[in-house]
């Protein structure tokens, strides 16, 4: 009996002949694909603790107070905001309310992003390309490094990153369909991911509109048409809460944590925005810190290489030999267009991460991963349907070649770690190049080439990968993957101390930006700092911003005051508005994870927001609001902050609670 067989309307203008495997193999094959991945982002993520315990404190806040939900607060008090928009908080916030707040409510979230971005970028990739090329995309966007560390983190790159694939998604329907509310529907997506990281969710946004403005179905002027009822989605999504918090009185709801004056679109367009790409707004100029000095190769140095570039090399070449082989095609050609697609995406969005001058952390580069995943799965189905021609299969052979060859680099940096690999990676590398140049007749032989191309192509991110997920990680720079020898990674043993070339927030210090990146990176799941799956039992101590400890990975952990049993119970005694004040928002978060109490952070990240004055500070404390001030690790100055500090440290008495300086405001 003939099996029921699946045939994709692909390249409508150019059908080729090729073999379909039934339905059911790819339901089953993509079942698989999900379930592994669920796996993978599910197993034992609790061993990461709180993770981030920046953005770790604000969801606890947004499961005590929706006020706090919905600004994003970092206390449920709300006093100040964390920097970045609260989209990511929302999801994780109610289901900290849905299922009580831990470790696992707060990251489960997270990982199942992970799962329906696979899922949703094979759906997308295989519309037009089948099933196969759908199924490679999705696995080897699960297997890149660093879209497993953050997929098991509670950064907000997660939930920017499954949106980003929605909008896409949204795209590739407008495209072949010509309906202007499958548009609407990817503004809508970006204007959401403009509220999860505000303007990186934009990047995307010239290859979106270009591949519309080329390859849509309607005549011109109504497609142009169509473009503007996307950018008005895309505002409105994006554009309401920027608009309630604008229009909301200030004295009744939190400080714009990061901004210079109490404002959320200066947030968006300055420190958030150009000041990212030119090293201003407190950007610390040159971005050097995490991720190397700017230039056309740091996607491949030491500090990014191994988190997102193992297939970066092959979708070049993709990119490059797709554009080539459907040059002549009709202007609606679905490959052509999906290579303007996902190669605008690559482009655009790594240049810009190539060359910004403001702070940027290696793991901003999951937002470069489905695109380059994407691009080597379309062009290489392209390439193979037209193997019979040696010039296709010499192309496929370079990114079969490149992706080896790149691997073997990238596995020697770690050259500790699994020696083997690298020589299984490059053999196997060689084979299939030999194989697919000389199966232009032998189509059984081109075919073991090709999988044995695609196997050890996979092999060295997949490494990094397994590594990634068994490594618990905590603080605000992880990284993804074993330690390199000259990388500046977290959970890099090797590495001794952080560069002090970045700087912190607005007029911030050294070394300490205010979008999270003054914490450990990461540790192995013995020693790390929040290792713990109850992060909150007594005794256990928790890292904030400002002090010199250190973790396993010898990286600064960014904290101010550890949170010991004695100062917890104090906090957890107090009935005031503000448990405590302190002068940064690592130090608040610490102190608010330990005790469950809201903590004032004065100075927001870096000790320098000018989020109250002395005297509105004197009216708080007089008003029995503020029980104790925490002093410790919070610089000050001449700023508020200093001011505070040094009007408490006038007119109270310093006590030492766990080994931390502790005035009492309310005696």
């Amino acid at each position: 009996m003939t099996a029921t067989l699946s045939r994709p309307d692909l390249d409508r203008d150019r059908p080729l002949p090729r073999k379909y495997v039934p339905k059911r193999q790819h339901r089953l094959s993509l079942v698989a694909l999900l379930l592994g991945t669920g796996v993978l982002y599910l197993w034992n993520l609790s061993a990461s603790g709180y993770a981030n315990e920046f953005y770790a404190a604000a969801v606890q806040a947004g499961t005590q107070s929706w006020k706090a939900l919905l600004f994003g607060s970092l206390d449920s008090a709300n006093y100040i905001t964390v920097d970045k928009p609260p989209a990511a908080l929302w999801v994780m916030g109610l289901s900290g309310r849905l299922f009580g707040f831990n470790s696992w409510s707060m990251l489960a979230p997270q990982a199942l992003m992970g799962v329906a971005a696979v899922g949703l970028l094979y759906a997308t990739v295989k519309r037009w390309f089948g099933h196969a090329a759908g199924l490679f995309a999705g696995a080897a966007l699960a297997l890149t490094p660093v879209a497993v560390l953050m997929f098991r983190f509670n950064n907000p790159d997660a939930l920017l990153t499954l949106l980003l694939v929605a909008g896409a998604y949204c795209v590739v329907r407008a495209v072949e369909s010509g309906r202007t509310g499958w548009l609407l529907l990817a503004g809508s997506a970006l204007g959401f991911g403009f509220l999860t990281k505000m303007l990186q969710a934009f990047l995307v946004l010239p290859a979106f509109a270009l591949v519309y403005l080329i390859a849509g179905k309607p005549r011109l002027r109504r497609r142009i048409g169509q473009l503007l009822l996307a950018g008005v989605s895309l505002v409105v999504s994006a554009g309401w809460w920027i608009a309630l918090v604008e229009l909301w009185p200030a004295s009744s709801r939190p400080y714009i944590g990061g901004s210079e004056g109490n404002s959320a679109l200066e947030l968006a367009l300055g420190y958030n925005g150009l000041g990212r790409l030119t090293g201003s707004e407190g950007n610390g100029g040159g971005g050097g810190g995490f991720s190397g000095a700017a230039g056309l190769f740091r996607l491949f140095n030491e500090n990014m290489g191994g988190q997102v570039s193992w297939l970066l090399p092959a979708a070049l070449i993709a990119l490059v030999a797709g554009l080539v082989l459907t040059f002549r095609r009709p202007r609606t050609d679905r490959t052509r267009a999906a290579l303007v697609l996902w190669g605008g995406w690559l482009l655009v969005t790594g240049l810009v991460l190539s060359f910004m001058e403001g702070t940027v952390h290696e793991y901003y580069t999951v937002a470069l991963a489905p695109s380059v995943v994407a691009v080597v799965a379309i062009t290489g189905r392209l390439l193979w349907l037209e193997r019979r021609r040696f010039v296709a299969r010499a192309a496929l052979a370079a990114m079969v070649g490149a992706t080896g060859a790149w691997s073997y680099v990238l596995l020697n940096r770690t050259a500790d770690w699994y020696p083997p690999l690298r020589y299984v990676v490059a053999v196997g590398a060689v084979v299939a190049v030999v194989g697919l140049l000389a199966g232009g007749r032998w189509k059984k032989l081109a075919a073991v080439a090709l999988i044995v191309g695609l196997l050890t192509g996979l092999a060295g991110s997949g490494a990094y990968a397994l590594q990634t997920a068994a490594t618990a990680h905590s603080g605000s720079t992880p990284t993804a993957g074993p330690a390199t020898s000259g990388g500046m990674g977290g959970g890099n043993p090797r590495l001794g101390t952080m560069p002090s070339g970045g700087q912190g927030g607005p007029g911030g210090q050294q070394g300490t930006p205010p979008d999270g990146s003054a914490s450990s990176g990461s540790a192995s799941s013995t020693d790390s700092a929040s290792g713990s799956s109850d992060p909150t039992a007594a005794g256990s101590t928790s890292s904030a911003a400002g002090n010199s400890t250190t973790t396993a990975g010898n990286r600064p952990t960014g904290g101010g005051t550890t949170s010991s049993a004695e100062l917890t119970a104090l906090l957890k005694a107090s009935d005031t508005t503000w448990a405590a004040a302190v002068g940064t928002s690592q130090t608040a978060a610490s102190l608010e994870l330990a005790s469950g109490k809201a903590v004032m952070a004065i100075g927001g990240w870096s000790g320098s927001d000018e989020s109250t004055t002395l005297a509105a500070f004197q009216a708080l404390v007089k008003a029995g609001k503020v029980h104790y001030f925490v002093a410790g690790g919070q610089g000050g100055g001449d700023g508020v902050l200093g001011q505070i500090t040094s009007w408490v440290e006038a007119n109270y008495t310093a006590t030492t609670v766990g080994g931390t300086t502790v005035y009492d405001l309310t005696a």
